[in-house]
């Protein structure tokens, strides 16, 4: 991989790091030698996931993303222990009770997925702004989690579609305010990668057509080596977007 080193660690915040692709991200990157903060609703969660590589650099940090002290107090700890971060991997985010029609989803579920995927991002975006800012060296980068619900729709998804679409106008927005201060601000959107949220893809997915059918899905390990190509770019370079996804399931020409 052709990517510029540094003398320095580099500091990475993983949010949702206790499961899925959140695991997997931060795996990839202690492995790759880089310092991470793990963050995640559950500490046990945390502590398997670093249990993973044991010999890392790593804090665990508890938080729940749609509080604004949670995410405050993530990144307060994570500058305590390793004086500055890199990078964040805007990860967490949930899919809400599935299978419900738009008009029968709750109001407090439509709420929670919002709070979760959205604004959990917003904060967390906020705080690493802030810190990437006025540290020195100045800049960093943030990599949003999208979908590929972020570009088509399952059936029965309003409230996680609706979220990851906004995540794409965030990520425009923040990289935009971001290049004065050498903040790079990109996004991944992928499709069924095999983490438990996924698994019943391979038993049987709603299509658009009514029909239930089993999908493919790709190791997660995959998308976890596309973020860290990602994160270890030079500042001066970008991955805006970029889509990773089973070659054969359901997306082009979905519906």
């Amino acid at each position: 991989m052709n990517t510029k080193r540094t003398d320095r660690p580099r500091v990475a915040v993983v949010t949702g790091a206790g499961s899925g692709i959140g695991r997997a991200v931060a795996e990839e990157l202690l492995r790759a030698g880089w310092s991470v903060a793990l963050a995640g609703r559950r500490t046990e969660k945390l502590e398997e996931t670093a249990a993973l590589v044991p010999e890392g650099d790593l804090l665990a940090v508890r938080a729940d993303v749609s509080r604004p002290e949670d995410v405050a107090a993530l990144f307060t700890a994570t500058v305590d222990r390793f004086g500055r971060v890199d990078l964040l991997f805007n990860n967490a985010g949930t899919f809400g009770p599935g299978g419900v029609p738009v008009e029968e989803l709750p109001y407090e579920a439509w709420r929670h997925v919002v709070d979760t995927n959205l604004n959990g991002a917003f904060l967390c975006a906020q705080a690493a702004y802030r810190h990437m800012k006025e540290q020195t060296p100045q800049g960093g980068r943030i990599i949003n989690n999208g979908s590929i619900s972020a570009h088509t729709p399952r059936p029965h998804s309003v409230a996680y579609t609706a979220t990851k679409h906004a995540l794409t106008g965030l990520t425009k927005s923040l990289s935009l305010d971001g290049r004065p201060y050498n903040i790079a601000v990109g996004q991944i959107d992928i499709g069924n990668a095999a983490t438990d949220m996924t698994a019943r893809m391979q038993t049987g997915a709603l299509q658009a057509n009514g029909e239930m059918a089993p999908e493919p899905v790709m190791d997660v390990a995959d998308v976890a080596r596309t973020v860290r190509h990602m994160a270890e770019l030079p500042l001066e370079a970008n991955v805006q977007f970029a889509t990773v996804l089973a070659t054969t399931m359901p997306y082009v020409g979905r519906g």
